[in-house]
């Protein structure tokens, strides 16, 4: 499973002329899901995007977390960060998840943030998007639960 987390002064989603999800300081968060993640890739990138501390604690350092800043998460599913290009000019996507695992593994990742308390709003799966973002910093951090990267 891969995130792209970036900290964020504000971020909406909009499908058509819907606004789907909208948060002030916080993340935003780009989901993955690989054909074979299995439940520990899950927790891993769980832990990683509500525990990282890329927020800036009273003395100017990134030292506080998304739960110790009382922020939000706007969570959008992304298959292309998948995306293989490595070989010609147009992006292998054989090692995104298809789209009803990939579904699942974004539904649970949300279910399992609200469980802890933290403010979730979302995109729409496999819907075209149009995501609108003020990059704080700007802090952008690549996850990979098979430590890829």
């Amino acid at each position: 499973m891969r995130a792209v987390v970036q900290r964020v002064s504000a971020a909406r989603v909009r499908v058509g002329e819907n606004i789907t999800g909208q948060i002030d300081e916080g993340l935003l968060v780009y989901l993955g899901v690989e054909t074979d993640d299995e439940e520990k890739d899950l927790d891993y990138i769980l832990d990683k995007v509500t525990n990282i501390r890329i927020f800036e604690d009273q003395y100017g350092k990134m030292n506080l977390s998304i739960r110790e800043i009382g922020g939000a998460i706007l969570a959008v599913s992304q298959f292309t960060l998948y995306g293989d290009c490595r070989k010609g000019r147009r992006p292998s996507f054989t090692h995104a998840a298809g789209p009803d695992k990939a579904e699942d593994f974004y539904n649970r990742f949300i279910h399992r943030v609200r469980e802890m308390g933290i403010h979730i709003e979302t995109g729409v799966f496999r819907a075209h998007m149009h995501v609108e973002s003020v990059n704080d910093g700007p802090v952008t951090i690549l996850l990979d639960s098979r430590r890829a990267f």
